[in-house]
């Protein structure tokens, strides 16, 4: 108890398994220090506007038993205020309108930087402090620690992915299945970890700026040869979104069903990864007589708004409980973590460049973590290149001659 003042909680960005958790922790560890504690609804979007209506009080009631349940009691929007000078002179406006005085927002990297402006503008009348939060993992954490809801999306992911396993080998069918991630493989490659996916593809262990796209191809026709090879003909395939990134233009472009806007432009946010590799997988083997049938799917949003599991509910009341310690004791400018079981406060200004972009943690392909998920991969490498049978059951496999499979898939032949 003995502070005054009232907290402001809002949710920005898309959906993660865990918001409730820290809003139920954050308004009960407030309410009990003597704050009063409103809930903004959709992120930044009615206070950009100036709007005082799109908000609640919260009590004890509202949220003792919210904290296992998926979603966002307070919703949440992607509105950016940094982008307008006048957008964020509105939202400091509203906010000291609705006399906040404290204000934690939870969120990815754009929220962050909406909160730390909303900080340096009011010059000390707004403390604001920020709960990192995404599915990605991405943001510039120590490495041991995950972002919240991380867990709880790997979990669901990978019990998708495992039904998938299944439907493939009762089936004898492939599945190729794209995983949220945009910027890094984390979700990629631990739902395809912890799921023993046949192959898991990250754009991490792509060195160049991009990738070619008859590159994801091959590793993705070749792990289908290898397995047919060993009597296996069915499997899945886990690719990680940020590949789209990395893809060449010039390359997509060369695809058939590739959407153009008036002047021809592909629209890369557009392009369905699972589908091009799909269509282009199965033809290439098709010409070659081999008819393999694959099945492309998206999985993402079925993660963001699942119930978390036991380690995200107790990692948020950590995460609320300490956002609202780090604020009552003065604190102010940071991101809140949890870092062997204590609050330590990352300011603002350290988790950017010099351009002013939030850090991105990538995934390690030098890790031992990533060399373990490539030991299980199946996938042809130079070692399948030393036993001249092999070669040949391989060949066989994939409907080829040695010398055509040596050509295509022989990393030294390549180089």
């Amino acid at each position: 108890m003995g502070n005054s003042g009232t907290l402001g909680i809002l949710v920005g960005g898309g959906p993660a398994p865990g918001i409730n958790s820290v809003i139920s922790a954050a308004t009960i560890e407030a309410i009990n220090r003597g704050f009063k504690v409103i809930g903004i609804q959709e992120g930044f979007r009615w206070l950009m506007a100036g709007d005082l209506t799109h908000n609640r009080p919260l009590g004890m009631d509202d949220v003792s038993r919210i904290h296992l349940t998926g979603g966002s009691v307070l919703g949440t929007a992607r509105d950016n205020p940094t982008k307008d000078e006048k957008a964020l002179a509105m939202v400091v406006k509203t906010l000291l309108q609705l006399g906040i005085t404290h204000l934690i927002t939870i969120g990815g990297d754009d929220t962050a930087l909406s909160s730390s402006r909303v900080e340096q503008t009011t010059e000390g009348k707004i403390h604001a402090a920020h709960v990192p939060k995404t599915i990605d993992n991405d943001l510039p954490l120590p490495e041991h620690v995950p972002t919240f809801g991380f867990q709880t999306a790997r979990h669901v992911g990978a019990e998708l992915v495992r039904n998938l396993s299944e439907d493939a080998r009762a089936t004898r069918r492939w599945y190729v299945v794209v995983a949220m991630g945009r910027q890094a493989g984390h979700l990629a490659l631990g739902i395809g970890k912890a799921a023993s996916a046949t192959v898991t593809l990250i754009a991490e262990e792509f060195s160049g700026s991009t990738v070619p796209f008859a590159s994801i191809c091959d590793i993705v026709e070749g792990a289908i040869i290898k397995r047919r090879a060993n009597g296996r003909r069915y499997g899945v395939v886990v690719l990680a979104e940020g590949l789209i990134e990395k893809l060449d233009p010039a390359e997509l472009a060369e695809l058939q069903d590739i959407e153009r806007d008036d002047h021809g432009h592909i629209h890369l946010a557009e392009v369905d990864l699972g589908r091009k590799v799909k269509v282009e997988v199965q033809g290439r083997l098709l010409k070659r007589g081999l008819k393999v049938t694959l099945t492309n799917k998206n999985i993402g949003y079925e993660l963001r708004c699942a119930d978390p599991i036991a380690f995200d509910a107790a990692y948020c009341r950590d995460l609320g409980y300490h956002a609202v310690r780090f604020l009552a004791e003065g604190g102010t400018g940071a991101m809140v973590t949890v870092q062997d079981g204590k609050l330590v406060p990352i300011p603002f200004a350290a988790m950017r460049t010099k351009e002013g972009r939030t850090r991105v943690r990538n995934v390690d392909i030098a890790s031992d973590g990533y060399r373990v998920a490539r030991e299980y991969m199946v996938r042809l490498g130079a070692e399948d290149f030393q036993d001249g049978a092999w070669v040949e059951k391989l060949a066989e496999a994939g409907g080829m001659t040695g010398e055509e499979l040596r050509k295509r898939f022989d990393p030294s032949a390549k180089g």
